[in-house]
């Protein structure tokens, strides 16, 4: 059987030129990374925001997955594909993918089988460098606060709160102690407050406007000290003006795709780069994206913080189930869920109907769904899940996208072109931004989650009490367990009772958002037992293998 790199490098790419011919783009308007890889130049980014958007926006999430992931990825590949096979102008917009998962639990984020995007193995590791640039960003911050230390603290700082930050999982570098004999810490890049305001800025200005605002630690007299009082943003901006611009590349089956950004939706916001997204809806007729996780995670905090944030809404949102997540949440572990378990599937449809439930009712949205078709599932299993989703009131369309690529989901493209056909309904956000943040976590803990109660922790309430009226107007980004509604991973399904245990709360101003860290989280995941990097090898030829 061939894995997801073979049938990468065996593929025959287009030119990077012919995919931006598709979307009315000339060479001129490209910076080439090689033949396959371009970014699109700052006059073509900045000319596009001058129009209105086009394009239909349709969010892919899903429900509470596995650890291995249910293919949220390769559905938003393959969908687009798909469009594109019914004669639309479709493209998607994903995030770059982070090292620390590549070579830890989950491997590679590009996709599968017949639907990846491309070049799969550069894409997955150095790319274009604008994580790299992030990395620098935010530790040559880090390191203008301890050098304004160093050289006699004028500013009067008493408590540094920013951290510095990498781009793999390490878990020794959670906290440190550094010369200036100031507690601090590394966070995974993904989790940093630049990731996000690298992917909710609107444009060049407003990146460094924000960046000037991040709250980087107190006075002696509790006042807050921001980036811009260290003159930091300018400099910052320059080591990410180029990483700014969006990432051109293909799928398989030769659609276009802007790769850009890409905070995790457990510990951050879990969405692309806005500016890519805001692109693609000015040169396309449909754009297929995608939010982390769980709808818990990426789908709430897409509407709660990118979409109010941006002013913007998606028509259509496509949940991706698979029958093995769902016998996982009804009881089955990860070495049984092969094995045909109708009983333990009836009990975890429980977490796909409050995953359609919420999608509608907390926000409006109309929503399909794609199951996401292993060869492990039975005829039985499938019909049976199709009669439970056509019983909720909810259409579902079985996907083989993975292993057919276009073909297999024309069904669910056709719904998708049918439904957007129609006209989009209003929609609304989950809480509003005069609501109080623990009117907010309530909202989002008990109304979304399914909770009884939202209990702060000593510190939390500390923190909340440095909150100043403004921060209390921002929204909220939940950080805690991708693999339940809760914030114990234990607690798979829909836990029927449970309180939210918030431990701490970070600041994150210039991103526009307060970070509330739930349960037992970290923003520096460390590395599985097995990790996936001692499969990743690079033969006498130099083409890499076992990235998947």
């Amino acid at each position: 059987m061939q894995t997801d790199i073979d049938i990468a490098q065996q593929a025959t790419l287009q030119p990077i030129t012919e995919i931006a011919a598709q979307l009315g783009l000339t060479p001129a308007q490209l910076i080439p990374y090689g033949h396959h890889i371009a970014k699109l130049n700052q006059a073509t980014v900045t000319q596009l925001a001058q129009q209105p958007p086009r394009a239909k926006l349709v969010l892919v999430t899903a429900i509470n997955p596995t650890p291995a992931g249910e293919g949220k990825t390769t559905t938003t590949i393959g969908l687009t594909d798909a469009l594109n096979h019914l004669g639309g102008k479709a493209m998607a917009c994903l995030r770059e993918p982070s090292l620390g998962p590549v070579f830890g639990l989950k491997g590679g984020a590009t996709g599968g089988g017949q639907a990846q995007v491309l070049p799969m193995a550069a894409i997955n590791l150095h790319f274009t460098g604008d994580f790299h640039a992030i990395s620098a960003a935010n530790n040559l911050l880090a390191a203008l606060i301890d050098n304004h230390l160093y050289h006699g603290n004028a500013l009067g700082i008493a408590e540094v709160t920013w951290r510095r930050c990498m781009d793999m999982n390490d878990r020794a570098l959670r906290q440190i102690l550094h010369d200036q004999q100031v507690a601090s810490g590394f966070d995974i890049t993904v989790a940093s407050e630049v990731m996000a305001i690298f992917c909710l800025a609107t444009d060049l200005m407003d990146l460094k406007t924000r960046l000037g605002r991040i709250q980087i630690g107190r006075n002696t007299s509790n006042q807050p000290i921001f980036a811009c009082d260290l003159q930091a943003e300018g400099a910052m901006t320059a080591l990410l003006k180029d990483a700014f611009l969006p990432n051109l590349v293909q799928t398989l089956a030769g659609s276009p795709a802007l790769i850009h950004g890409g905070p995790f939706a457990n510990i951050a916001h879990g969405c692309n780069s806005l500016v890519a997204t805001q692109t693609a809806r000015r040169l396309a007729d449909y754009v297929v994206t995608e939010a982390g996780f769980g709808a818990d995670l990426g789908a709430e905090k897409f509407m709660d913080i990118k979409c109010r944030q941006a002013d913007m809404r998606p028509d259509l949102v496509v949940i991706v189930a698979t029958v093995r997540a769902l016998k996982y949440h009804g009881g089955v572990e990860v070495a049984q869920l092969n094995q045909e378990n109708l009983t333990a599937l009836r009990v975890g449809m429980a977490n796909l109907t409050r995953h359609i439930q919420n999608l509608r009712h907390a926000f409006g949205l109309r929503v399909l769904v794609a199951l996401n078709h292993f060869s492990a599932d039975t005829d039985a299993e499938v019909a049976l899940l199709q009669q439970l989703i056509t019983d909720c009131g909810t259409r579902s369309f079985v996907c083989r996208h993975w292993a057919e690529g276009p073909s297999g989901a024309l069904a669910l493209a056709q719904a998708v072109v049918d439904t957007l056909d129609q006209a989009t309904p209003p929609s609304h956000l989950l809480y509003e931004n005069s609501d109080t943040i623990e009117a907010k976590l309530s909202k989002i803990a008990c109304t979304y989650y399914g909770a009884d109660a939202v209990h702060l922790s000593p510190t939390a309430r500390a923190q909340l009490a440095q909150l100043s009226p403004a921060d209390q107007l921002l929204p909220v980004c939940i950080a805690k367990t991708p693999y339940s509604f809760s914030g114990d991973a234990r607690l798979r399904n829909v836990p029927p009772s449970h309180t939210l245990e918030v431990t701490g709360l970070r600041l994150s101003r210039g991103a526009g958002f307060v970070v509330a860290l739930c349960g037992n989280i970290m923003t520096m995941p460390g590395l599985p037992k097995h990790p996936a990097s001692a499969r990743i090898d690079v033969n006498a030829d130099g083409q890499i293998i076992g990235l998947s």
